[in-house]
Parts: structure tokens; C-alpha cells; sequence
């Protein structure tokens, strides 16, 4: 059904929305800029850095309202937005990848991997990248991200060169995130927003979603191992431990998974996690010599990325929502799927919740559209940014190729569909 007409400022929002989707298929060269040098290397290397696209647009975004509104109307249009998730994804980025939390996590996947069949490598991949993102169904997807790239990073990205082994991996992580999170009602962002509105919890989730997803999360892992199976095993016999899991006392390493359950459980109040986050941060200094870096840094950039989205996404309601709910169910499935590579997931859910007068088959097709295509991009789903910023420096020139990982990612979301749509 048709809408009104879109504002100036709607207008001008969704033209700098596009150009900052193509400035994130345009890292590479900017990436080349910087690399050759020169006075303006620095301002290069900025826009060659993924995280900061959206970030950089949205502040554009802001002056263009300022411009034709008035500062009050730009001041007023940020206060409307929540940026819940971009608070939280940095708290549960920085909390998950701590030492003792990485220890703990790897040392269970390494001592399955010992008595699995088959080399320890193999084995250890394919746990890594099956039960980690299932995992994500409990301790959100977030946290499951951040865990399963620094383990990749620090273990079968160091030993294994291959650039293909890298944009497949990427591409599988990415997807079995996206979808691994779908089994209970709260820890995958699309799920989380149209939870409530639409009535489901997590019995529902399991029984429509879960499943389906837990096959297609196996069987991505299981067939990204049998592919690269030869180059795992010949990597050294400690790949699958990374260096950050050194041991630490289960006292502290307990301190930690509180903080991660605390975060978690109050996911939806900024004023308790930030709390927890900020006593987690005076915990650390404390017991210092059991912590490695804490990934600060990269956290608030990921954070700083998923709220330049928010601003810029939160004016294209006018032709989304109308598009969304003109779609039949079978259509919107596939519809959602290619939506999702250029927009945030979580945001496509929400405006699709808002659509009025919807059947169950829509509303499924909506959110497993959604969720299936959540890995093409680095934008499609808000956990991807974490993974990104966390492996980009394995790859050549220290950035992942949108294209590359579009590739990557098209075998495991075939399979996810496939699996949705049976």
C-alpha cells in the first residue's frame, strides 16, 4: 500500500545511506590510496576503514538536518534514537573476548576436538565453527561472534594462509551467526525486535526456526571442513588453542562469566550493563596479570559503526515498510534476504513488525528471510562489524573484500535457505 510522500530529509537520508552502502564496497580503494602515501594518506586510511563508514555518513546525515531544520531538529532526532545495541554489543564484545572467557571456551572446544575422530585440527575447526554459533542462541550472538573470531584469528588463521580458506570461513561464520542465534527468543537482534509484537517465545523459536537452523549450521561447518580439510590437517598439532587461552584460575574465570551472564541477562537496560561493564573494567585492572588486552578499541568501533547506522537507517522507514508489505509471503523471503545484504536485519524485522493485518507464514518469511541473509555483508547482521574488526587484519591488505565475502557467504546461505523454505 502506498505511503506518503518522503520529506527533503528522508530523501536526502536514504541518497546517504546508498552512497555509504557503495563507500563499504569501495574500502579496497581507498585501502590503495592509503598504502601509496602522500599528504592526505591519513584521511585515506580513515575512509578505508569499514567500521567508520556509516559513522562518518551519519554525522553528514546530521548536517544536512541541521542545515534545513535547525541544530534543535538534529539534537532532537538523535535523542529518538536508541542506541541500546551499539552499547551492548561493545560491552559484550570487550567482556567475551577476555582471557579467561577465551579460555574457558577454547579449552572445552579443544578438548572435544581431542576426542573427536580424526585429527585434532579438522575436528577443532568444525566445532569452532558449529557449536560457537549455536552457542549464540544462549550468550547472544555478539558474544558468539567475538569468541569464534578470536579463536579463528588466533589459531587457524595464523597456520593457514590460503585466502579462499579465509573468505569461505568468513562466509560460513558469518551465516551460521546470523542463524545459529534463532533457536531461544532474545539473542538474535532481528528475532529480539519482532519478539513481542508477534507473540513468539523461546518454545516457538525452537520449534520453527531452531531446528532448521542447528541442520544448516552443521552442515555449513561440516562441508567448509571437508573442503579445507588437507590445510587443516597440515597445520601444527596446538591450531585449534588460541595463544590468549593461557590458564587462568577458575575463580577469576568465573568473575568473568558472570559479568557476561549479567550483561546478557539485562541486555535491554543500558543503565544496568554499562554499570556491570564499567565495575568489569575496574575487575580487570585488579587481577591484571590474568588479562590480555582488552579489545576497547575495537569495541567502540564496531559500536561506532552499528550506530552510524542507526542514524541513517532510521529514515527509511517511507519506502522499506511499503515495500515489505507489499510483498507475498514466498516473494518476502526472498525479498528480506537481498534487503538484509544492504541494511541491518534487525531494522528490516522491525519496520516489517510494524506492517499491519500479517498471517504466520508472513511474519516467518519475514524473519527467516531476514536471518538467511544476515552473512552476505558486513552491514546484514549488527554481530558481523565485531567479527569483521576482529579478523580484517589476517587478510590481504588488512581488509576483507566485500565481494570476496559475498562469495564466501553463498554456499552456507543457500543451504540456510534451503533449510527455511522445507
Amino acid at each position: 500500500m502506498p505511503g506518503q510522500l518522503p520529506t527533503p530529509v528522508e530523501l536526502i537520508a536514504t541518497v546517504l545511506f546508498a552512497i555509504a552502502v557503495l563507500h563499504t564496497f569501495s574500502v579496497p580503494f581507498f585501502a590503495r590510496l592509503a598504502h601509496r602515501g602522500g599528504p592526505h594518506a591519513g584521511v585515506w586510511h580513515l575512509l578505508a576503514e569499514v567500521e567508520v563508514v556509516f559513522g562518518v555518513w551519519a554525522f553528514v546525515l546530521l548536517a544536512a538536518i541541521a542545515l534545513l531544520s535547525g541544530s534543535e531538529a538534529a539534537v532532537a532526532y538523535m535523542d529518538e534514537r536508541n542506541f541500546t545495541e551499539p552499547l551492548f554489543v561493545f560491552a559484550i564484545m570487550v567482556i567475551a573476548a577476555s582471557r579467561p572467557i577465551l579460555g574457558v571456551v577454547s579449552g572445552a572446544v579443544d578438548r572435544l576436538a581431542a576426542v573427536a575422530p580424526g585429527r585434532r585440527q579438522v575436528s577443532g575447526y568444525f566445532l569452532l565453527m558449529s557449536l560457537v554459533p549455536l552457542l549464540g542462541s544462549f550468550i547472544t550472538e555478539p558474544a558468539a561472534m567475538t569468541l569464534a573470531a578470536v579463536m579463528l584469528r588466533d589459531s587457524h588463521f595464523r597456520h593457514v594462509g590460503d585466502a579462499r580458506f579465509k573468505y569461505a570461513t568468513l562466509g560460513v561464520l558469518f551465516v551460521n551467526v546470523s542463524i545459529g542465534g534463532v533457536l531461544t527468543a532474545y539473542a538474535a537482534p532481528p528475532v529480539l525486535m519482532v519478539a513481542s509484537t508477534f507473540g513468539w517465545d523461546t518454545a516457538h523459536m525452537a520449534t520453527h526456526f531452531g531446528w532448521r537452523a542447528a541442520c544448516a549450521v552443521l552442515l555449513n561447518a561440516a562441508v567448509a571442513t571437508l573442503v579445507f580439510r588437507r590445510p587443516l590437517a597440515a597445520a601444527p598439532a596446538d591450531a585449534p588453542r588460541p595463544r590468549a587461552a593461557a590458564p587462568v584460575p577458575w575463580s577469576v574465570a568465573l568473575v568473568h562469566l558472570a559479568f557476561l551472564a549479567g550483561v546478557v541477562v539485562y541486555a535491554h537496560h543500558p543503565a544496568v550493563f554499562v554499570g556491570l561493564f564499567l565495575l568489569f573494567i575496574g575487575y580487570t585492572e585488579a587481577y591484571k596479570r590474568h588479562q590480555s588486552r582488552l579489545l576497547i578499541k575495537e569495541g567502540l568501533m564496531v559500536a561506532f559503526f552499528l550506530a552510524g547506522l542507526i542514524v541513517l537507517g532510521g529514515l527509511q522507514k517511507w519506502w522499506l515498510q511499503d515495500l515489505l508489505g507489499g510483498l507475498p509471503p514466498v516473494a518476502l523471503y526472498w525479498g528480506a534476504t537481498a534487503l538484509t545484504a544492504i541494511t541491518d536485519n534487525a531494522a528490516l524485522t522491525y519496520l516489517g513488525s510494524l506492517v499491519e493485518g500479517t498471517s504466520d507464514l508472513w511474519r516467518y518469511m519475514l524473519v527467516a528471510g531476514a536471518v538467511t541473509g544476515g552473512g552476505l555483508t558486513v552491514i546484514a547482521n549488527a554481530p558481523n562489524p565485531a567479527g569483521f574488526s576482529i579478523l580484517k587484519g589476517e587478510f590481504p591488505d588488512g581488509t576483507v573484500r566485500p565481494l570476496g565475502l559475498l562469495a564466501g557467504a553463498a554456499l552456507p546461505t543457500a543451504v540456510a535457505a534451503a533449510m527455511f523454505l522445507s
